[in-house]
C-alpha cells in the first residue's frame, strides 16, 4: 500500500503558525491561502490556523508535506510571510510539530505510526495544551518528558492536574485527540455601544452605563465562545470630538470581573472633568478561541464564586432575555 493510500486512512491536520505580531489584514491573507488547500480551515487568532487536509489530498494528488511546502512558497513569494507548518493526525500532534519547527519557517510532518514514538522523546512542556504551570507540577513529581506522562496511570495525574485537565493531558501525550477541525473564522473585535439622550456631565451615570457596556460585551464574548486580549474605550463628547485608548488584559477573557477591572483603568486615563459625553463605546480587540485560554486552579475564593455567579446568569438570560439579571447600578441606571 503506498504512502499516499495509508494517508487517506487517517485523519491528516495542519496547523500553520505566523510570525508574532503580525498585521490582521495579511493574517486574512495568510488564511485566504489556506482556503486554496482545503475548505476547511479554522482561524486560531491573533497568528494561527488548523487545516483539516483529509479530504484534499485526492484532489491535489500529492503528499500533506508537499502541501505544507506548496503553503510556504506560496506565503513567502506572495505575502513576504515565512510560516512553520506541522502536519499530523490530530489537532494536538500538527500544533505541537509546528511548535518544534525553529524560525522563520519549515514544515514537520509526523506520520500515524510514527507518532507514540515521536511524542515520548520531547520535554512534558512541548506537548500543545500543556501550560508552565501544569509542567512545572508535573517535573515536581519527576515526570519530564510526554512518554512518562503517557506512562503514568490517568488517574494520578487527574489528582495532580486536576479532573478534565489531568484526562486530557494523558490523552493527548498517547495522542488521542478526537477533535475535528471546524471551519471558524471568528471576528476580529466585538463592540457595545450605547449614547445618551442628552449631553450628560454624571460621572455616577457614565460609570452605570460603561458597567452595563461590559455586561453586554462579556456575555457577547461568552456566546461567542471567545475570549479578548485587549479592550478599546471610546468616548464621544458635544461637537463631534472623540478620545480613544487602548490597553491588554494581563490575560485573554471575557469574563465581567476582568473586563470591567480594565475598563475602569481607561475611564480613569481619559481624566474627565467638563467633558460633555455623548456616547461610549467599548470594543473588544485581538480575539482568540476562548478553548485556547489556559484555565489555571484558582485559590482566590471570591473570585472563583463570581464566576460561578456569571455562568448562572448567563444562563437565566438565555431563558428569560438579557435585561433579566445584571449588576444593581444598571438597573438603579434604567429606572
Amino acid at each position: 500500500m503506498s504512502p499516499e493510500t495509508q494517508t487517506h486512512r487517517h485523519a491528516v491536520v495542519m496547523h500553520v503558525r505566523c510570525p508574532d505580531r503580525l498585521p490582521e489584514s495579511t493574517y486574512r491573507q495568510v488564511l485566504e491561502e489556506l482556503a486554496d488547500l482545503s475548505p476547511v480551515v479554522q482561524a486560531l487568532p491573533p497568528t494561527a490556523a488548523l487545516v483539516d487536509l483529509t479530504g484534499a489530498l485526492r484532489y491535489h494528488g500529492t503528499t500533506p508535506h508537499r502541501l505544507g511546502e506548496v503553503l510556504r512558497i506560496r506565503t513567502i513569494s506572495r505575502l513576504g510571510v515565512d510560516v512553520r507548518v506541522g502536519i499530523g493526525p490530530s489537532i494536538t500532534v500538527a500544533a505541537t510539530a509546528s511548535a518544534q519547527v525553529p524560525p522563520p519557517g519549515g514544515v514537520l510532518t509526523i506520520a500515524p505510526d510514527q507518532t507514540a514514538d515521536w511524542l515520548a522523546q520531547l520535554p512534558v512542556d512541548a506537548l500543545h495544551g500543556i501550560g508552565p504551570r501544569q509542567a512545572a507540577t508535573l517535573r515536581d513529581y519527576g515526570i519530564h518528558t510526554v512518554g512518562l506522562l503517557a506512562a503514568v496511570p490517568p488517574t494520578t495525574v487527574q489528582r495532580l492536574l486536576g479532573g478534565r485537565a489531568g484526562r486530557l493531558a494523558t490523552d493527548h501525550a498517547r495522542g488521542i485527540d478526537p477533535r475535528p477541525v471546524v471551519p471558524k473564522a471568528l471576528p476580529a473585535s466585538a463592540t457595545a455601544r450605547c449614547s445618551f439622550d442628552r449631553h450628560t456631565l454624571d460621572g455616577a451615570a457614565v460609570r452605570a452605563a460603561l458597567l452595563d457596556l461590559v455586561v453586554r460585551l462579556g456575555v457577547r464574548l461568552r456566546r461567542r465562545g471567545q475570549a479578548a486580549r485587549a479592550l478599546t474605550l471610546t468616548l464621544k463628547f458635544e461637537g463631534g470630538t472623540s478620545w480613544e485608548k487602548t490597553r491588554r488584559l494581563t490575560e485573554p477573557s471575557a469574563h465581567d470581573d476582568d473586563l470591567r477591572r480594565l475598563a475602569y483603568q481607561l475611564m480613569d486615563a481619559a481624566g474627565l472633568q467638563r467633558g460633555r459625553l455623548t456616547g461610549i463605546a467599548l470594543r473588544g480587540e485581538d480575539l482568540i478561541d476562548a478553548a485556547q485560554v489556559a484555565r489555571q486552579i484558582s485559590l482566590d475564593d471570591p473570585r472563583e464564586d463570581r464566576l460561578l455567579a456569571e455562568q448562572a446568569m448567563d444562563r437565566i438570560r438565555d431563558k428569560y432575555g438579557p435585561a433579566a439579571i445584571g449588576p444593581a447600578t444598571v438597573f438603579r441606571r434604567a429606572s
